[in-house]
């Protein structure tokens, strides 16, 4: 993306504050400014055109600046939210930076700073759209894994299945987090109830018993040897992911129905009906230490295009 191509919305309630801003902006000699009076007018510049970054106040009447930040990052998860802070408004600030602003500048230092910053979040947020446009252009991936008993490691890989499931457009953010917990799911069954062989039994009580069992079997043999192996393949259309124990597996025909709404109820098998709700298929091998679960493309999806010019 060129400078002339950029276009960065200003938002603020104040007319001369806008102007300065704009000024500010203008000196760096490629961009192009846009304003908006409130966070509502925003909104709506931003869905006839999407700007590369916005800047916006926060103490705004009606749509302020942290629902604006709430809004964009809910419609348009793309564009980066630029908070200029004033003395008083801190602890809106930093609700505005959790709820997903990028950056922020001091209004007194506007002058002196504004424009590295917009620099620094225009890099970041393009080299981030490179990546998406780039990963879109993959007609497959295959990626394989192979985990110790260690459950930290299973919330940081669905992390990044999430991301793959995401970036090849497969699903939206809700549907890539409904997968994320049935591979969770599949991923700790694997660990505690495959390798380790720890009995779902052991919840009932409220006295810590599986989690000693847990911590117990990760130090000995057999037990701590054994590895969990993932096998995600993505394609435009369907994600499938292989996992599998090398423990001694289990009878699948024991497996809870999660068309039962009783199964809701049950402290054990929970994971289980997660899986088959939130994925289109599961599939276990005869023996039961291998599953196979299966992403179709949500239908309100479209397909992501195999190639495209990368910017």
């Amino acid at each position: 993306m060129n400078d002339g191509d950029i276009t960065i919305l200003v938002v603020d309630d104040s007319a001369v504050d806008r102007t300065v801003v704009r000024r500010v902006l203008e000196k760096h000699g490629g961009w192009c400014v846009a304003q908006a009076a409130g966070g509502a007018e925003a909104l709506a510049v931003i869905a006839r055109a999407a700007p590369a970054a916005v800047v916006t106040d926060l103490q705004m009447p009606g749509l302020n600046g942290l629902a604006l930040v709430e809004q964009v990052r809910e419609r348009f998860p793309r564009v980066p939210v630029i908070l200029m802070t004033r003395q008083g408004s801190e602890q809106i600030a930093v609700a505005a930076l959790r709820a997903g602003a990028a950056s922020y500048v001091p209004k007194p230092r506007i002058v002196t700073e504004l424009v590295a910053v917009v620099e620094q979040v225009l890099s970041v947020s393009q080299a981030a759209d490179r990546r998406a446009r780039v990963l879109s252009a993959l007609s497959e991936r295959v990626s394989q894994y192979t985990l110790t008993n260690d459950p930290a490691l299973v919330s940081a890989l669905v992390h990044v299945l999430r991301e793959e499931l995401i970036a090849f457009e497969l699903c939206d953010a809700t549907g890539a987090t409904r997968t994320g917990i049935a591979l969770e799911e599949a991923l700790l069954n694997a660990v505690y109830h495959g390798n380790l062989e720890v009995s779902s039994n052991l919840k009932l009580g409220d006295d810590g018993a599986f989690e000693r069992a847990v911590a117990v079997r990760r130090g000995e043999a057999p037990y701590r040897d054994r590895r969990v192996s993932v096998t995600a393949e993505l394609t435009p259309f369907e994600a499938t992911f292989v996992i599998a124990d090398e423990g001694r597996g289990f009878d699948v025909a024991g497996l809870p129905d999660p068309t039962a709404p009783s199964n809701l109820e049950r402290p054990l098998g929970r994971g289980v009906v997660l899986m088959r709700a939130f994925m289109d298929e599961v599939r276990y091998n005869s023996t039961g230490n291998r599953v196979t679960l299966v992403k179709h493309r949500d239908p309100c999806v479209s397909p992501a295009p195999l190639t495209g010019p990368v910017v």
